[in-house]
């Protein structure tokens, strides 16, 4: 198991997609959004993917995270027994200088939203701000896909 560290952001505007190195279309449900850790199933593309995360630090900003490809097929069935309704959504790979910014623009679920995420070597580690980057929401649960 790896620890997860990452930060999020709103996304001011669309400028982001000039540097796009390339996007992937996701498919997410959750079955399970236990205040300890969630169960997520995820198609990303073709491919099939089942993520279990543990509870966030008090920043938000790290977390235990476990992932495995499992078979497309499966992770078509194990969508059928999500919580709520998947959330769909476009992942944008950008490049930004020594760093990924890994952008989503949600399509069902908060229809409109595009979030930034970036993960990073470490907490204190200094990355670069691109001028489409907007207000950092990182440890907002209200941006935790969970609770989307």
């Amino acid at each position: 198991m790896k620890l997860e560290i990452e930060r999020k952001f709103l996304v001011k505007n669309d400028a982001f997609k000039d540097q796009t190195l390339l996007s992937h279309h996701i498919i997410q449900g959750y079955l399970c959004k236990d205040p300890e850790r969630t169960v997520r199933v995820r198609i990303i593309d073709k491919e099939g993917w089942l993520t279990v995360k543990g509870k966030s630090n008090p920043s938000g900003s790290s977390r235990l995270e476990w992932e495995k490809s499992i078979p497309l097929e499966d992770a078509k069935q194990l969508l059928v027994l999500a919580l709520d309704v998947p959330i769909e959504k476009i992942r944008h790979i950008v490049p930004f200088e020594n760093f990924t910014f890994e952008v989503d623009e949600f399509l069902t679920h908060n229809k409109n939203l595009i979030l930034a995420e970036i993960e990073l070597p470490s907490e204190d580690t200094l990355f670069p701000h691109p001028d489409w980057l907007g207000q950092e929401v990182t440890g907002d649960p209200s941006y935790y896909n969970a609770m989307m």
